[in-house]
């Protein structure tokens, strides 16, 4: 429909009042020269009538006749209502007539047109949703603004989750019955900010659809950020920390390539897209969960230190645990637990440890067998062939020491290992020490973790003074840096 406002609000009207009395004044002017002519003359001059066009206060021309606008008017409305049918159009300003005689014709019909049509404004009546006291969108209707709402929360829950909320709210106040075992029920579905309707007049092309309305809101707008670089930081984490894509974040910094090493203190942009409003559902959730069990140890004096069993195999236990949950646009931010029933306890696991020192047996760890120094050379292969140990050099002096408990089975010479001592640890393990300059125990000996065994040398297939030490397990080579403690 259009429409033609006089005036109704009382700022207008001060304004048209005032301009009514700036033509009242020039009428005025026009009847004391007028009445000035001899009556003869007056007789013989005929006076034509113009229609001053005032468009929102603002003089737009002078027509001949008041048809010439309207013609325009009633084409520009037919214009606009073909090309938005669905749509219901009015003409946003005030379009005014001030009549005046005068002796000539000041008329421009054809001036005041072009003005007209450059100044003449379509609007719709649309709904706009605002969020924060902020119009951000507009719609067609209400109906369709609320559309868009209900399709932001169906990206979260499901309309039949939706129609269970919404019924609850209009009905009386009523205890919800107990949650079933691994049940979830839909609390609330809320907005994040406050959000309401108005009914407003735009221009036609800022009305949306509801597909892009909600896409929009979504999207959001961009939000600048800034971050600075910590230590360990790498261009791709903090690109993921953000929400980015790494080609996103690195367009969002031009002097950074992925080849680009972030440097500690640096300042980087991680501006990032932040939506209009967020969609909060509180939710309960009941689940079924397991209750770890626990880890005893028992020690029995009775049992050679070093030795250990299972008195007590352990098991979890169960629980069913209710839940209530905030999630925002599908990420959770809280997680309280509102009650929970123990349905089996856990069972605890239960090993007995062995006290008992016996002298000739191994407590199970390896001391360091040097007086410090470093590892030379590591287990694996080396020159082309198999170094079945660790090699340790430069100690602080040359002692070399038993790693465990245990009974000496070997002590002497064996080729390329030189001086070499082998000891059993009586459970399960052997040590293996080569190239000594010499040795201070002999075979059957029992000898305690940490004693004085020999001397570090390089006798033997040796390019150096070192100890070369090796481990055993039921007679499997093992390194030895899973079993030495330094």
């Amino acid at each position: 429909m259009l429409f033609f406002n006089k005036g109704k609000k009382s700022s207008k009207l001060a304004k048209k009042q005032s301009l009514k009395t700036a033509v009242m004044t020039a009428f005025a002017a026009s009847a004391l020269i007028f009445s000035s002519v001899s009556a003869s003359a007056a007789g013989s001059i005929k006076l034509t009538t113009v229609y001053h066009v005032y468009h929102n206060q603002q003089y737009i021309g002078t027509v001949s006749n008041k048809e010439v606008v309207e013609k325009i008017v009633e084409e520009k409305a037919v214009e606009f209502k073909e090309s938005t049918k669905d749509l219901n159009l009015e003409f946003g300003s005030d379009i005014e007539y001030i009549t005046e005689q005068v002796f000539h014709s000041t008329a421009n019909d054809n001036e005041t047109i072009q003005n007209l049509e450059s100044t003449i404004q379509l609007q719709a009546e649309a709904s706009s949703i605002i969020i924060d006291g902020k119009p951000v969108v507009f719609l067609e209707n209400k109906e369709a603004a609320e559309d868009v709402m209900n399709r932001l929360k169906l990206s979260y829950v499901t309309q039949a989750q939706l129609d269970e909320v919404e019924a609850r709210k209009s009905a009386p106040a009523t205890e919800l019955p107990p949650l079933q075992e691994n049940e979830t029920r839909i609390l609330d579905v809320r907005v994040s900010k406050n959000v309401s309707f108005n009914s407003e007049k735009v221009t036609p092309d800022k009305i949306m659809s509801a597909e892009d309305a909600v896409t929009f809101l979504q999207k959001g707008t961009l939000e600048e950020k800034k971050y600075i670089v910590q230590e360990g930081d790498v261009l791709g984490t903090i690109a993921n920390n953000h929400g980015l894509k790494l080609i996103d974040f690195l367009a969002l910094n031009p002097g950074l390539t992925e080849d680009s090493v972030a440097k500690i203190g640096q300042e980087v942009n991680v501006t990032a897209l932040m939506p209009f409003l967020e969609i909060i559902v509180d939710k309960e959730v009941n689940q079924k969960e397991a209750i770890p069990f626990a880890n005893e140890t028992v020690e029995d004096g009775n049992m050679p230190k070093g030795e250990t069993k299972v008195q007590q195999e352990g098991k979890n236990g169960e629980r069913s645990v209710n839940y209530r949950i905030s999630t925002q646009n599908g990420a959770t931010i809280s997680s309280v637990v509102t009650s929970e029933t123990v349905l089996a306890e856990p069972v605890n696991h239960i090993v007995v440890k062995g006290t008992k020192v016996i002298p000739s047996r191994g407590t199970g760890t390896l001391a360091w067998p040097a007086v410090g120094g470093y590892i030379s050379s590591q287990q694996g292969m080396r020159w082309g062939k198999s170094h079945k140990g660790i090699d340790i050099a430069r100690p602080s002096n040359k002692t070399i020491k038993a790693a465990d408990n245990g009974k000496v089975v070997s002590a002497g010479y064996d080729g390329g290992y030189g001086n070499k001592i082998v000891i059993d640890h009586q459970n399960g393990l052997r040590t293996v020490y080569a190239h000594l300059e010499s040795i201070s125990v002999s075979v059957g000996q029992t000898v305690s973790q940490g004693s004085a065994i020999g001397v570090m040398g390089s006798t033997g297939n040796s390019t150096g003074v070192h100890l070369h030490f090796e481990v055993y397990k039921n007679g499997a080579l093992q390194n030895p840096l899973n079993y030495v403690n330094k």
